[in-house]
């Protein structure tokens, strides 16, 4: 994309055609030298017998014709733009498998404070990030276990974050290769055909790389998040040993292009999102806050159809007139060209429904008033009451009643309008009173949308198709009983005047009651369970300590990993 002053041309490489504009006019010079040969041979006064008189002018003035009309023409294949509209974003339901690294290398201080709190504060960030895919948290050392499966509740998953240390590792060791497979079993048993792994660790081995290219044959994607420095540091293994470890970015760029994905060194600032991120989300990245350019090169397509047509009839008047017709300011008869009218009716329905959900009641209402069917004015009647409109709600089930006789739910709302109108209006003056009249409740349900013919909504009242496709009625929210909404407010009030007592009871039951009150069956209760209570262990780890401890040891006695 250039910029051109205040145009964006989207597709700037059609420029090129431009160049191609020179090979008419010499054609035409070539043309009229031609002719002037013949001039130079022959008698004047025998030319006219020879030469078929031309209009000079006219051919001028269609040449330059042509030429503006193919400018335009490559222009608008050029895809000039000079506004920004909202783009609906992309949203991915691939799935996420990020394995972490928790052998004793992490307690390395190479990435102060240490390697492990740099790595805590990176998944922290990206749990808290909006996304739209499953996620699951895979841990690894000599051995890979599952730390949390794949869920969409991203909350759910950052729980365990804190718990992540090298002691909750029942072996350490740094086996990628079974970090891979572990996360891609995640990914196949919860039936995805394809999803994304990201390994952070310091370095892989070429099991690792047989194991990213399986993945990748397999419709999974394998990224590299580097941890560490190229310095590196020593650290102290479980054994007592001091080992020198180091960040190999070699290594785990040779695992990403093996897997398909990329690398990036771990980093807070955001610099290593493309690791996460899949395609889509990095074109979500590149627009400025969810807008793209509107490709406006659409526009220019009439005049150089026109301009094209003024060429080939040589009539100007008649090309100018209908340019005139053409660019007239009316609505665009594209969207329902080749719609039945009960499509058509259909389809204002379903924009109604939709303003209805929105609660633009207004808007329902004349939505609904475009297609002229019993359901389409009994939920036109629905969004008058919900608006406060009372006179035009009975006005609409009227009109219901008259194209569907005994239609019960138009019969029990018109009779509830009838008795809110008759109902005196309620002291606090007119504010109030539009209140009462546009805030109540209804018995029936909201409006669902449903396509002629679709068998989801079959069987359900509120949504029905006929034989014939006209829309039937989305059955809208019907007007309030003002009774029924005395007695609602009045069984509200009983209500919560109970849940504060009961409040207020729970409060001083949960207050220590004192000792001396208390008999010795009661004390020596209260005291056995305090003590249950501080046997509990509360350490965040012991939770995965123990799981990873027992998985580890089924995998050795079954023979397994």
């Amino acid at each position: 994309m250039i910029a051109i002053g205040p145009v964006n041309l989207l597709r700037p490489e059609w420029l090129y055609a431009l160049l191609a504009l020179p090979l008419p006019w010499w054609w035409l010079r070539r043309r009229r030298a031609d002719g002037a040969a013949w001039r130079r041979a022959v008698d004047p006064h025998l030319l006219p017998h020879l030469l078929v008189p031309g209009r000079t002018a006219t051919h001028r003035i269609v040449a330059w014709l042509a030429a503006i009309a193919y400018v335009l023409l490559v222009v608008a294949l050029a895809g000039p733009a000079w506004r920004q509209v909202e783009m609906p974003e992309w949203q991915s339901r691939e799935p996420l498998a990020i394995a972490v690294d928790l052998s004793s290398a992490t307690a390395a201080t190479d990435m102060p404070p240490t390697r492990l709190a740099q790595m805590r504060a990176r998944l922290t960030r990206l749990l808290q990030s909006p996304r739209s895919g499953p996620i699951a948290l895979v841990a690894f050392a000599d051995d890979a276990f599952t730390v949390a499966p794949l869920t969409d509740d991203a909350a759910n998953v950052a729980l365990f974050v804190d718990a992540l240390e090298p002691s909750v590792m029942p072996v350490d060791g740094q086996s990628p290769a079974r970090a891979i497979a572990q996360s891609r079993e995640l990914i196949e048993r919860a039936g995805f055909p394809r999803g994304r792994i990201v390994l952070v660790t310091d370095h892989a081995d070429s099991a690792s790389q047989r194991a990213a290219r399986d993945a990748r044959a397999a419709g999974i994607t394998v990224s590299a998040l580097g941890l560490g420095s190229a310095s590196g540091a020593n650290v102290r293994t479980p054994g007592g040993a001091s080992i020198h470890v180091q960040l190999d970015e070699g290594s785990l760029r040779d695992l990403a292009r093996s897997g398909g994905g990329e690398y990036a060194r771990l980093a807070l600032d955001g610099s290593d999102d493309a690791v996460f991120a899949t395609g889509e989300g990095v074109a979500r990245r590149a627009r400025e806050g969810g807008r793209a350019w509107a490709d406006e090169g659409f526009r220019l397509v009439p005049l150089v159809m026109l301009l094209a047509l003024i060429v080939v009839a040589r009539r100007p008047r008649a090309a100018a007139l209908l340019l005139a017709v053409v660019l007239l300011p009316r609505p665009s008869l594209a969207a329902d060209l080749f719609f039945r009218p009960d499509q058509r009716a259909w389809h204002n329905v379903d924009r109604g429904v939709e303003a209805y959900r929105r609660g633009k009641f207004d808007a329902a209402a004349a939505d609904f008033a475009k297609a002229d069917t019993a359901d389409a004015h009994y939920n036109r009647g629905n969004a008058l009451a919900k608006a406060g409109h009372l006179e035009e709600a009975v006005s609409a089930y009227d009109e219901a009643l008259r194209r569907q006789r005994g239609m019960p739910d138009a019969v029990a709302n018109r009779a509830a309008v009838l008795k809110a109108l008759k109902q005196p209006p309620p002291k606090g003056g007119q504010q109030q009173q539009a209140g009462q009249k546009g805030g109540a409740s209804s018995q029936s349900q909201q409006p669902r949308n449903c396509a002629p013919g679709d068998a989801a909504c079959k069987g359900q009242s509120s949504s029905k198709t006929p034989s014939n496709g006209s829309p039937q009625k989305q059955n809208a929210a019907s007007p309030p009983k003002p009774a029924d909404a005395t007695r609602q407010a009045q069984a509200d009030a009983a209500q919560r005047q109970r849940m504060q007592q009961a409040l207020q009871q729970a409060k001083a039951n949960g207050e220590k009651t004192p000792e001396k009150s208390l008999t010795p069956q009661q004390r020596e209760r209260r005291m056995s369970d305090e003590a249950a209570l501080m046997r509990v262990p509360d350490e965040p780890g012991n939770l995965l300590r123990e799981k990873f401890r027992l998985e580890h040891e089924r995998r050795q006695l079954g023979g397994g990993r």
